[in-house]
């Protein structure tokens, strides 16, 4: 494979004995014997893939936590990454941190290593919000976090905000956007608290915001940002001149990737695959037996559904390689860009930011005209 790939590294641990109550992701509490056991599995994984000669130029590191892993096993799982993949000083290379998990130490540790760009899980600088959503770092200390990323040498700084939390309104959410465009940050990912059934906040039924009030914060949302120097690039990610997640950049343009670890998911030759989440499985020694495969779906779809969450959108030239007609879809775009919803330009459909609010029912309404 010619085309440089995108690593990503699941590391399910996160501290205490619970997750936070809106996550659903896979994720365990993290234990030092588990945590040696599991680099060594990862390791070997990563050593003993079975896809051939590859070549990466992004890697990711998510969770869970993984900066609970500590300098000595990132450090090692680092460079056994580096040297079966080819990644060089050119890459992009991410780890995901909770505020709480990092000290100057670690940081610079990090940064001698190798790792080149960090992301933090800020979520809000509100109290209140904080403890809704289980966070335990407090505004201050996700400060000093970002402020030590930047002091350990790390120039490419992103953070999470998290939008139409239990109790935000308006007024914090600027308070929050207004700190994080004040600290030395290059990109922002900005989500809507979405609960999937499993999820404790969910099952709880927490009160969260109307519908209404989550558009608004997230019309709110995306007009600080960009006022604030962070251009939108895709529906939830925003970030200064350059600096756009070349990693996520990759799921979006349906580029490869590899995902190795319980629960990660991975594209290669057109194929879409994934590990059960099950930790105990992985590290029993022959991991790849068990991967499963996901039903294909036509590849003109997913590239319309991808990239129609990037602000660069979609461009009909794509449609006539896959036997497409584009003159049905740029129709119903310029019924839809008649309301405001997206943009039709030299033949790229893009959505606009109202568009985005209601990407699923554009996106199924362009869907159908490929039908």
């Amino acid at each position: 494979m010619c085309q440089p790939i995108g690593l990503y590294l699941h590391i399910p641990f996160c501290r205490g004995q619970r997750k936070c109550p809106y996550c659903d992701f896979y994720s365990l509490p993290f234990d030092e014997d588990l945590a040696d056991a599991y680099t060594t599995g990862l390791v070997a994984a990563i050593k003993t893939h079975p896809f051939g000669r590859l070549r990466a130029d992004t890697l990711y590191l998510g969770g869970g936590t993984p900066s609970l892993l500590g300098s000595r096993r990132l450090s090692e799982i680092l460079q056994v990454a580096v040297h079966t993949f080819g990644l060089d000083k050119d890459s992009e290379i991410t780890l995901e941190a909770n505020p709480e998990t990092v000290s100057p130490a670690l940081l610079a540790q990090l940064r001698r290593e190798g790792y080149n760009r960090i992301s933090f899980g800020v979520q809000s600088f509100d109290t209140g919000e904080l403890s809704a959503l289980g966070r335990t770092h407090s505004p201050k200390a996700a400060q000093e976090a970002v402020l030590a990323a930047q002091a350990a040498g790390f120039d490419n700084v992103s953070a999470d905000l998290m939008l139409a939390t239990p109790g935000q309104s308006a007024r914090s959410l600027s308070h929050s956007i207004q700190l994080l465009s004040r600290l030395p940050l290059t990109h922002i990912s900005a989500y809507l608290l979405k609960l999937e059934p499993d999820a404790p906040m969910a099952q709880k039924k927490a009160a969260l915001p109307s519908e209404d009030t989550a558009a608004d914060l997230y019309s709110q949302c995306v007009d600080e940002l960009v006022s604030a120097g962070f251009a939108q690039y895709e529906i939830s990610n925003f970030a200064r001149l350059g600096c756009e997640s070349r990693h996520n950049l990759k799921y979006w343009r349906r580029e490869p990737y590899l995902g190795l670890g319980p629960a990660a998911h991975s594209f290669l030759n057109g194929q879409r695959f994934f590990f059960p989440p099950h930790l105990e499985h992985f590290l029993e020694g022959r991991p790849f037996d068990q991967i499963q495969h996901e039903p294909p779906s036509p590849a003109v779809e997913e590239e319309l559904m991808l990239r129609l969450r990037l602000s660069e959108g979609f461009d009909t030239a794509m449609l006539p390689p896959y036997g497409v007609d584009p003159s049905p879809l740029l129709k119903k775009a310029w019924q839809l860009a008649a309301h405001g919803l997206c943009r039709v330009e030299g033949g790229v459909v893009s959505l606009s930011a109202q568009g985005f609010l209601l990407s699923n029912s554009i996106t199924a309404e362009l869907l159908a005209e490929l039908r």
